[in-house]
């Protein structure tokens, strides 16, 4: 248990305005969403650095994306990651559009891909003749944001969403525990919208309601101890630093695995998660984008496609689950980009 208490440092990685949009603004929802692997690349990119990769800051070299190829990429920040993000998506969606400078693509209307949660609420507000694809900012707060439009600007809107698939998280578990596990969620009014599909998928579903107190959060856990796998997902009723360590400790004493929503937790003390790199996200971007432009139409909005794994070795020798090389190397990669 010490080990457990020592690694419950969470203010690094639930801070609500990472986890869920509170601060999008300051620090973009990918921080706490996407692995850590990106910081692990090496130091922080000095801002001129960043300046210079950054493609839609680069007029003179390039041409107004908006203009040209009838997309633009609007990010909620300066910040080295979402320069990064932006760059990536640039040289993807450059040949998909040039591809289409024809009659084709012209009548097309321009396709905006908003980076994190702040950029998702400034174009939603403008008044503009575009399709938006919404990426790195979680399912709730797309909702929260989208859900407040006109029905038909709604509709012109799109998302990859920041989170994992809960049915990739489940088939995880079930990795995990090489038998049918019985898994539980917690959900609040931001997350009640998975309650279909997570029932039809046999896990047991509670409703925290709309004050996620503490002492609410524990009766809930008390409910679901004979359940063996909590599966957490994001919602700031329920996942939060006030409650996350509660809810290890808790589930710890029951002998319970919680499947996380980032890279971050399972750090923290989670068993394990799937998680999506950048170029996982702007991949699935890209390939919307590609049908847009080829069909005009845009799907619904959508949990990442590409995916890899992180396990906690030492929250699975405390559980006593022997992580096999089927759990660990559990991904769906993202196809090469073409030449």
């Amino acid at each position: 248990m010490r080990w457990l208490l020592g690694m419950l440092n969470l203010g690094p990685c639930l801070r609500r305005g990472d986890v869920f949009g509170r601060q999008a603004n300051k620090m973009l929802l990918v921080r706490a969403l996407c692995t850590s692997s990106l910081r692990r690349q090496g130091p922080k990119l000095a801002a001129l650095t960043c300046g210079l990769l950054f493609a839609l800051t680069a007029h003179a070299a390039k041409p107004d994306p908006a203009q040209r190829y009838g997309f633009e990429i609007a990010p909620g920040d300066d910040s080295a990651i979402t320069r990064r993000i932006a760059e990536d998506l640039y040289k993807r969606l450059v040949p998909t559009f040039a591809a289409y400078s024809t009659e084709l693509g012209q009548q097309r209307r321009t396709l905006v891909v908003a980076i994190g949660p702040a950029a998702l609420r400034e174009v939603a507000a403008r008044r503009c003749d575009c399709v938006v694809v919404s990426a790195f900012t979680s399912s709730q707060v797309f909702r929260a944001i989208v859900g407040k439009l006109p029905p038909n600007r709604a509709q012109a809107i799109t998302a990859v969403y920041a989170e994992p698939a809960p049915q990739d998280q489940l088939r995880l578990a079930a990795l995990l525990y090489r038998r049918p596990v019985r898994v539980a969620a917690l959900l609040g009014a931001d997350t009640a919208f998975l309650k279909p599909a997570l029932s039809a998928d046999k896990v047991t579903v509670l409703d925290v309601g709309t004050t996620g107190e503490e002492g609410d959060i524990n009766q809930l856990l008390n409910r679901i101890a004979q359940t063996d796998v909590l599966l957490a997902l994001p919602d700031a009723a329920v996942y939060n630093t006030e409650n996350f360590r509660n809810i290890l400790l808790s589930t710890y004493r029951h002998k319970q695995g919680v499947i996380g929503f980032s890279s971050d937790m399972v750090k923290a003390g989670a068993l394990g998660t799937t998680y999506s790199e950048i170029g996982d996200i702007n991949t699935q971007v890209a390939e919307i984008a590609a049908a847009y432009v080829e069909g005009g139409q845009l799907p619904a909005p959508q949990f990442p496609h590409y995916f890899r794994t992180i396990v906690n070795e030492g929250v699975a020798r405390s559980l006593d689950i022997v992580v096999d090389e089927a759990a660990r190397h559990f991904a769906r990669p993202a196809p090469a980009p073409r030449p």
